[in-house]
């Protein structure tokens, strides 16, 4: 007789938005090794087919599938469509994850309409996008598990980020309103701040800049994308079922209150 781990979540459905590279990847291919069937979104294809493809290759035979959806998430429409789609095929979905995001730093002076106004579509809008489109079925099933991927840029606050930051705090009022409103049906909503993560943006960055950073952080490191999916399968777990509407900075100590 097999005993299953907090972490066995082979019942359940998840939907990953933005899982095809970094933060979303790990995320992704995380839920997809602890047993869940995981669909993920974004807007490139081929690059969403082929991470699909090397999961389900690495974990098969023991795994319950992984399906890359392409879809706008600030696209109201699209968002319900997928959904949908989701739905027909398996009859529910048990966790989200609103990971997708985008940035387009600039001073104020020189920030365009153009770049608050896409940041503001998917980082923010996106989120209440997705969350609408699944929360009827949440509600119906009595269950389900949100997550939203802030900042703590949207705490602190970052010069040349105005549009960034705003939409990252804006993720964590609407996290924790949404809390309020479905605690009652079983439904937790929960927000992960993460700090500096490396990733291929990080990568990208130069080495001084990369130390002088670290210097911030009393780990004196960068997280990895496995200290955030690490957090997200705890929040999704039976372990935090008593835990909604909070904030949980993975930031190394960067940003201690």
């Amino acid at each position: 007789m097999t005993t299953s781990t907090p972490f066995d979540f082979s019942d359940k459905i998840a939907l990953v938005t933005g899982g095809t590279r970094g933060i979303g990847k790990e995320l992704t291919s995380t839920l997809a090794r602890n047993g869940a069937r995981v669909f993920f979104c974004g807007t490139n294809r081929e690059l969403g087919e082929k991470v699909a493809n090397e999961i389900n290759q690495e974990l098969a035979p023991n795994s319950a599938g992984t399906s890359f959806l392409k879809a706008d998430i600030s696209d109201f429409t699209a968002c319900n469509d997928m959904v949908s789609e989701i739905t027909t095929k398996t009859g529910q979905i048990d966790f989200l994850i609103n990971n997708a995001g985008i940035t387009r730093d600039n001073l104020l002076l020189r920030l365009k309409e153009s770049d608050w106004d896409e940041v503001m579509a998917v980082n923010l809008k996106g989120c209440f996008n997705c969350s609408k489109a699944v929360v009827r079925s949440m509600i119906k099933k009595r269950f389900g598990r949100i997550i939203f991927l802030s900042s703590v840029i949207g705490l602190m606050g970052n010069s040349g980020q105005a549009n960034y930051a705003a939409s990252k705090a804006g993720i964590i009022g609407f996290g924790k309103s949404l809390a309020r409103e479905l605690a009652s049906r079983n439904i937790t909503s929960n927000i992960i701040a993460p700090g500096y993560i490396e990733t291929e943006m990080t990568e990208a960055m130069d080495p001084k800049a990369q130390e002088k950073i670290k210097e911030m952080i009393p780990a004196g490191r960068l997280g990895t994308t496995s200290d955030i999916s690490n957090t997200a399968l705890f929040l999704l777990s039976p372990l935090a079922d008593y835990i909604t509407g909070q904030v949980l900075q993975v930031d190394g100590g960067m940003l201690i209150a």
